[in-house]
């Protein structure tokens, strides 16, 4: 195992943050990528990484690694260290109010002045050539702030891996994952093994978030370049959701870091036969086919559906409680699916979304994730 350091940019004078990446395996083969809690407060996957390094270790010593995994457990210092009266705020930084899961640079149009004259009839030597430009176009850029060099350092860890994992979670969850359509043949044994109650598909879902810009690119470059050269799925690139934010605990993480162990090994990665692929509850389904439910008024919070069970139409999900006039507005289902998401909070204001339900047909478009 080697580790690695990668500084920051100083925002303040006397301050310094770094990342810290571990990399087991030998190179030459496929290379893995793992991240967890690029929202800072969304704990359960760094317990995952502390599981996965151990197993890791423990392969490495064995013989059994025939590939790179890379592990970054902590990829957002700046975001641990932001607290406001005991609580910490995780997921937007505090001086730009900007997502830590966007706006990472559009790999695709960073390599578009350059491509098309390198690409040729070799699939692998495509992959070969889009990876250098991409590596290219990463060291060419030049951060200004803490936040940038953060991200940059994260993609330039990453860009070249065969399959890159992001561990999250959301408020209250099922287990869930984001994955590119063209990707889903690869990504559903991952489903599997984890016991993902929705896999949710999505080939744009606006704003650049860590994953997508790693696998669009590729299907990018198909839809542009496919009846002339061939491009393959270069990064096989998936968001995790560990279920909610208060599901931190040892049973949880040795049982996701099993099934990430379990997946890799039959990628071939990790020597040995891996376990039988479980069943999948419910199948995939389009990010744009999922509800969200919206409070129309404000009030207490009451829910009736549980995270991961199957909604029909007409199912209450919640009701909205009016202390002050004693309205109840009742919120139900208008798709049917697995209600794989809902808000922590029990008080709704005006227009909070305090729930998704993973409807099968898709209805949405533009930005189809959460803030």
């Amino acid at each position: 195992m080697q580790t690695q350091t990668h500084p920051l940019i100083s925002p303040t004078l006397g301050t310094a943050r770094s990342l810290t990446s571990f990399h087991y395996g030998p190179g030459g083969g496929q290379k893995i990528y793992i991240q967890s809690s690029l929202h800072a407060d969304e704990l359960p996957g760094m317990l995952v990484s502390w599981a996965l390094r151990r197993k890791l270790a423990a392969l490495e010593s064995a013989g059994k690694l025939r590939g790179e995994v890379v592990i970054v457990p902590v990829p957002n210092p700046i975001g641990l260290n932001q607290h406001l009266l005991g609580h910490m705020n995780g997921r937007f930084e505090t001086n730009s109010a900007q997502n830590f899961n966007r706006n990472f640079h559009d790999l695709s149009a960073l390599i578009q002045p350059v491509i098309e004259a390198r690409l040729g009839a070799d699939i692998d030597q495509n992959r070969v050539a889009v990876r250098a430009a991409m590596r290219e176009a990463l060291d060419a850029q030049k951060p200004e702030t803490e936040l940038e060099s953060q991200r940059l350092a994260l993609q330039k860890l990453s860009y070249d891996a065969d399959v890159v994992l992001d561990l999250h979670c959301d408020w209250e969850a099922a287990m869930h994952l984001y994955t590119n359509p063209d990707l889903w043949t690869e990504v559903e044994p991952l489903a599997r093994y984890l016991d993902a109650k929705a896999s949710l598909l999505a080939l744009n879902s606006v704003g650049n978030p860590f994953d997508e810009i790693h696998s669009f690119c590729w299907s990018d470059l198909r839809a542009r370049f496919a009846d002339r050269f061939p491009i393959p799925n270069g990064s096989i690139s998936v968001t995790i959701e560990l279920r909610g934010q208060r599901d931190v605990s040892y049973e949880f993480a040795e049982r996701d870091a099993q099934g990430i162990i379990e997946y890799l090994t039959q990628r071939g990665v990790i020597d040995g036969e891996a376990a039988p692929m479980p069943p999948l509850e419910f199948a995939a389904t389009p990010l744009a086919g999922a509800e969200p439910i919206v409070a129309p008024i404000s009030g207490v919070l009451v829910f009736h559906a549980q995270v991961g069970r199957w909604i029909d139409v007409g199912d209450r999900i919640a009701d909205i409680v009016d202390p002050l006039t004693d309205q109840v507005v009742a919120l139900n289902a208008t798709v049917a699916g697995v209600m794989y998401a809902r808000h922590l909070t029990r008080f709704a204001t005006a227009g909070l979304e305090i729930a998704r339900v993973a409807g099968a047909k898709a209805f949405r478009s533009g930005s189809l994730l959460s803030n």
